[in-house]
């Protein structure tokens, strides 16, 4: 890594321990993408209404060429986020996918897909994932990742989409989602 790595603290005293396992997350970052220009980190601790405990909150902020990726991990209702050291893993985890995947694409190694070839619309539509209804009267689960060009903002309730079909554990869902043009 070109810079020093930015961590910062909010709503919590910064502990060795925690800075510690910072560090050596960031430096294992280069083995996901040889040119990381900058790193930030904060870690914030926030306190639940109506819930015993803190959930931890953690973004990771890097700088490659060509792009900034940021990983912004929302504890939501994970409990397992009541652990900071659970949150910094997680959130690390996601950006080494994205450096993963941000390297791939850079050399032109992004794997084909398949075309989506099935039509549908959107039947329903939460924070993160959503149902599409098929011309048979089937429900298919997608999730916001499934969204093809990060077009998840742009769904409404009805917007016609194309989709490839998977089996997950719950059943059928999308592994692919297109809004139809």
């Amino acid at each position: 890594m070109q810079l020093t790595p930015e961590i910062s603290f909010r709503s919590l005293d910064p502990t060795p321990a925690l800075t510690a396992r910072i560090e050596e997350r960031v430096a294992r970052l280069d083995r996901y993408h040889p040119h990381i220009m900058s790193c930030r980190v904060m870690v914030e601790s926030r306190h639940r209404h109506q819930h015993k405990g803190k959930l931890y909150h953690v973004r990771v902020d890097v700088t490659v060429p060509g792009g900034e990726l940021v990983v912004n991990r929302e504890p939501a209702d994970n409990h397992a986020h009541e652990d900071a050291y659970v949150a910094i893993r997680d959130a690390f985890e996601a950006i080494e996918r994205q450096l993963e995947s941000h390297l791939q694409r850079r050399r032109g190694e992004v794997k084909a897909h398949e075309s989506p070839s099935l039509p549908g619309r959107v039947g329903e539509l939460a924070w993160d994932h959503g149902r599409i209804e098929t011309s048979d009267g089937r429900s298919i689960y997608f999730h916001r990742n499934s969204v093809a060009g990060g077009d998840f903002e742009r769904l409404e309730v009805g917007s016609p989409v194309h989709f490839v079909e998977a089996s997950g554990n719950e059943g059928p869902q999308a592994s692919s989602v297109m809004l139809a043009t």
